[in-house]
């Protein structure tokens, strides 16, 4: 059979669980636009910018059981596109990046766009590739599927020469996918000692990132067995219902709440589950870790990195802990967490008295804002935020009740993600209620991608701190040199 490079494309990517791509056509994609929108499986969005489309894409994969997808042209697609790729990198998000190349049947040097891709990406992806023959487009795509799913997932690159669009080429057959699983042993040893070390514990911490958000339950009933508080990640807010007496909220460290702070203040016992000790999640590295750390994490390198762990358990979380809850709760009697339950609530109700007293008559007070926003959304509704001052009010009084109810630029710290990546979440899961918080200067970068959730009937609800500055950094700016450098 006789198939155009384009042809095949789609038909691996309708193998796949994908049903929206994002990017703009031009001379090095177009053939891959046109069989696209020929496809009742897939439909791609136009975007009024690459950047904004990798938002897209990177919170389709947040907060669906799709992965995010990209369909893009080479070199000035490619670089407006690097900073969400970066982002998802960072984040540990899966993308699958496909890009057109130049030809690669030319005799003719320096043609448009030629820029080694695959070097610029290196860095803030898995892997990349690019396609030489007809014959290997579809198992190449099925190929870096499974490697952005992979382990720690993150965004992968393809690169598809434009005349292998155009051009048919000879196959024999047409693979057809097949997900590779991979049997995970589990390390019975040290999942023992791990429930030594818990059992030997006074006073127990668990602290959950975004890797931890498919086990919810898990971590449930690990914090209720052992009596122990739980605290989150900034990107794993939605690991952990805030509705659970034993949740305390963003961080436990000098820059946490006080609830936190108080129920972390004597840990001699941490549990770690998919978080990686990052600048931003650790509040600058302000965390008191014990020495008995037990870290659990699907990526072996975030190991050891910034504090040194006792107890190391690389692989599924889900796994991981249901194995140690099995271990547990037969030889650890089940701790009771009256006072802890209470001494949480107490603080936490501190806290928002300590807010009410902010009221002010020219400005919202955040606290009735976030109180009034969280009664009028429904318990599974999606809530993006950007990267600003906004962030950490909202990480402080918006509770998040839902796994994958909350998402934001963490580790690269991309302004301009929230309005986006909002419409992405609602494009990929409809049936849900998806808002946005964001600051005045976030919204400025790509505010325009309104104009994509408008063409496409995407509704979204958009709330922006207009507060005439970069507030964050104006902050620090007169709490240092007495003035602010950059405002409007």
């Amino acid at each position: 059979m006789r198939r155009s490079g384009a042809w095949l494309v789609r038909y691996a990517l309708e193998q796949l669980p994908i049903k929206l791509t994002f990017g703009i056509p031009g001379v090095h994609n177009t053939e891959l636009y046109d069989e696209l929108n020929s496809s009742d499986k897939i439909s791609p969005k136009l975007v009024t910018h690459e950047c904004g489309g990798a938002f897209m894409a990177d919170a389709v994969s947040r907060v669906s059981e799709q992965i995010g997808c990209m369909i893009i042209v080479p070199g000035a697609g490619v670089t407006h596109a690097a900073s969400g790729i970066g982002e998802a990198y960072l984040d540990g998000i899966p993308l699958l990046v496909i890009s057109g190349g130049i030809r690669s049947d030319s005799k003719f040097q320096y043609q448009l766009h030629d820029i080694d891709q695959h070097q610029l990406l290196s860095p803030i992806t898995k892997q990349s590739f690019k396609i030489e023959s007809h014959d290997s487009i579809v198992t190449t795509i099925f190929a870096a599927y499974q490697v952005a799913i992979s382990g720690q997932p993150g965004p992968v690159f393809i690169e598809l020469p434009v005349n292998l669009q155009m051009d048919k080429g000879e196959l024999s057959h047409l693979p057809e996918f097949c997900e590779q699983n991979k049997d995970e042993l589990l390390d019975e040893q040290s999942i023992q000692q791990a429930v030594g070390i818990l059992d030997s514990a006074k006073r127990p911490g668990i602290f959950v990132g975004w890797g931890a958000v498919d086990a919810v339950a898990e971590v449930k009933k690990i914090a209720e067995h052992i009596a122990a508080p739980v605290a989150t990640t900034l990107q794993g807010l939605s690991s952990f219902s805030a509705e659970h007496p034993l949740h305390v909220g963003f961080g436990f460290g000098p820059s946490a709440v006080p609830a936190a702070r108080k129920a972390f203040e004597h840990c001699d016992c941490l549990l770690v589950i998919g978080a990686k000790f990052s600048e931003v999640g650790t509040g600058s590295f302000g965390l008191n870790v014990p020495k008995k750390l037990i870290h659990i994490d699907i990526d072996e390198t975030v190991i050891n990195k910034n504090y040194p762990a006792q107890i190391a358990l690389v692989g599924d979380a889900r796994k991981r802990l249901s194995a140690l809850y099995e271990k547990l709760k037969f030889a650890v009697p089940a701790r009771d967490n009256e006072t802890l339950v209470n001494q949480i609530a107490k603080d936490k109700a501190a806290f928002r008295l300590e807010w009410h007293k902010h009221d002010k008559d020219n400005c919202v007070n955040p606290l009735r804002f976030f109180d009034e926003l969280r009664l009028q959304l429904d318990n599974d509704a999606i809530i993006v935020v950007d990267d600003g001052n906004h962030t950490f009010l909202t990480a402080e009084l918006m509770p998040v009740y839902q796994p994958r109810g909350f998402i934001l630029p963490t580790d690269f710290n991309c302004m301009g993600y929230a309005i986006p990546a909002a419409i992405g979440a609602k494009m990929s899961a409809p049936h849900k209620q998806v808002v946005s918080i964001v600051g005045d200067g976030a919204f400025l970068m790509t505010g325009i991608e309104l104009a994509t959730a408008v063409r496409n009937k995407t509704a979204t609800i958009n709330f922006i701190f207009n507060e005439g500055e970069l507030s964050q950094i104006a902050q620090a700016q007169t709490k240092t040199y007495n003035r602010a450098t950059c405002t409007r």
